[in-house]
């Protein structure tokens, strides 16, 4: 169960949208996260990284470091 407070204008584009469709405001409420979750989860991980790397506590490796220790190197 989820419960959500919306901002009043963004409420009232969901309710004209349902009525014009048919649908309920929770079908489309539900399908706005289900499109928009892994996005969300990519950037919070994305930001995290960041994050973890300015502060010292993880690397990034160049392209070349990934291709040799794969053995992809040319």
């Amino acid at each position: 169960m989820l419960a959500i407070r919306l901002p009043p204008e963004i409420e009232t584009r969901l309710e004209a949208l349902a009525r014009a469709t048919g649908r309920t405001k929770t079908f489309y409420a539900r399908e706005a996260i289900l499109e928009h979750l892994a996005d969300l989860e990519d950037l919070y991980l994305a930001e995290q990284r960041l994050i973890d790397i300015r502060a010292g506590r993880s690397r990034t490796y160049t392209l070349e470091e990934v291709e040799r220790d794969l053995g992809l190197a040319d």
